[in-house]
C-alpha cells in the first residue's frame, strides 16, 4: 500500500516527457542545423575536414549535445511507457522498445563522428594517409552517421506510429488530434527512410521528403510537448 500511495502521478510524469521532448528538440536542431549542416559540405571533402579543424569545439559541442539527446530519448522512452500504459500495456511496451531500439542505433552511428575527430588530430601515425586520403575518410564516416541514422529512422516511425495509435485509442487521455499528427509523421519518417534505400535518385526529391516528414513531425512531436507541459495528464491513470 505505501508504494502505490507513493507512486508518482501522471501529472509528473506527463512534465518529464514534455521537458524531454522541448528540450530534444533545441539540442537536436543545435546540433543538426547550427553545426553538422553548417561544417559539413557534403560535396566538399576539404572544405569539411578544414571547416571541422577550424571549428572543433563547435564541432565537440554538437556531438555532446547528442549524446544528451541520448540520454533524453531512453528518458522519453520511460515516461511515454508509463503515461500510455493504462491505454494497452503491451504496446505500451513496444513503443517503448521501438524507441530505446532507434536510441541504440544512433548512438552507434554517432560514435563515427569521433573517428572523424581522431583522423583530423594530426596524430602521428597517421601521417601514412596523404591529405586528400584523410578527407575521403571523413567523408565516408559522415556517410556512415547519415546511413546508421537513417536506418535508425525507420524504427523511430514505428515507434511514432504505437504511441499516435495509443493517444487515439485513449479516450480523452490525450488529446486525438496529437496523436492524428503523430501517425502523420510516422508515416513521412518511413516514407523518406525507405526513399533513402530505394531511389538512386533520391537527392532529387530530398526537398519534397524533407517536407512531408518535417511539417508533421514538428506540428506531432511539439504539440505533445506543449500540451503535456502546460496542461498535462491529469486524469487518474486506469489500473
Amino acid at each position: 500500500m505505501t508504494n502505490r500511495n507513493n507512486e508518482a502521478s501522471p501529472l509528473y510524469y506527463s512534465r518529464v516527457a514534455g521537458f524531454g521532448l522541448l528540450l530534444m528538440a533545441i539540442l537536436a536542431m543545435f546540433s543538426n542545423f547550427s553545426v553538422f549542416n553548417g561544417l559539413i559540405i557534403s560535396d566538399d571533402a576539404a572544405t569539411t575536414a578544414n571547416n571541422i579543424i577550424t571549428n572543433e569545439m563547435l564541432f565537440r559541442s554538437g556531438f555532446i549535445s547528442f549524446v544528451i539527446v541520448l540520454i533524453l530519448d531512453v528518458l522519453l522512452a520511460w515516461a511515454l511507457y508509463v503515461l500510455l500504459k493504462p491505454v494497452n500495456k503491451n504496446l505500451a511496451m513496444l513503443a517503448a522498445w521501438f524507441r530505446l531500439v532507434y536510441t541504440a542505433i544512433f548512438g552507434i552511428a554517432l560514435h563515427n563522428f569521433l573517428n572523424v575527430l581522431q583522423l583530423l588530430s594530426g596524430t602521428e601515425y597517421l601521417t601514412v594517409f596523404t591529405t586528400n586520403q584523410l578527407q575521403a575518410q571523413v567523408m565516408l564516416l559522415i556517410d556512415a552517421f547519415n546511413n546508421g541514422w537513417i536506418i535508425g529512422l525507420v524504427f523511430f516511425g514505428f515507434h511514432l506510429f504505437v504511441v499516435g495509435y495509443l493517444i487515439i485509442k485513449s479516450g480523452g487521455y490525450i488529446p486525438r488530434m496529437i496523436g492524428f499528427f503523430l501517425v502523420i509523421a510516422s508515416a513521412g519518417y518511413l516514407i523518406d527512410s525507405f526513399a533513402h534505400f530505394l531511389l538512386p535518385n533520391y537527392t532529387d526529391y530530398k526537398t519534397i521528403f524533407l517536407l512531408v516528414v518535417a511539417v508533421p513531425g514538428v506540428i506531432g512531436e511539439l504539440s505533445l510537448a506543449f500540451w503535456l507541459l502546460i496542461k498535462g495528464v491529469k486524469v487518474q491513470q486506469r489500473r
